[in-house]
Order: structure tokens, then C-alpha cells, then sequence
């Protein structure tokens, strides 16, 4: 496998977690407004990046 995929894989699953921190952050109203974005921007940003470097590496064999 190849280690660019590995890596969006990662980051996928990185973007992933920050974004359920995030929406159990807005529910349950525990956590301050300020970290909320601060994750739920970093996790977008996770979350794309991985997705796209999965999608943009091809593969050789």
C-alpha cells in the first residue's frame, strides 16, 4: 500500500473524530463555542485533505 494513501487514511479518520467532537460538542452545549470551531475547522480541513489525497494517488504495481 502505499504510504500517501496511508497518510489520507489517517487524516480521514482524524477529520472524522474532530467532526463528531464537534457536533457531540453542539448538543450536549459543554464546551466553549471558540474550541468548537477551532476543531470543527481543523477537522474539515483533515477531513478533505485525506479524501483527496486518497482519491488523487494512483496506484502502481
Amino acid at each position: 500500500m502505499n504510504v500517501k494513501r496511508i497518510f489520507g487514511t489517517v487524516l480521514t479518520i482524524l477529520g472524522i473524530g474532530g467532526l463528531i467532537y464537534v457536533g457531540n460538542g453542539l448538543i450536549n452545549k459543554g464546551i466553549g463555542n471558540t474550541s468548537l470551531i477551532v476543531v470543527g475547522i481543523i477537522g474539515l480541513l483533515f477531513f478533505f485533505s485525506g479524501i483527496s489525497l486518497i482519491k488523487n494517488t494512483k496506484d502502481e504495481s
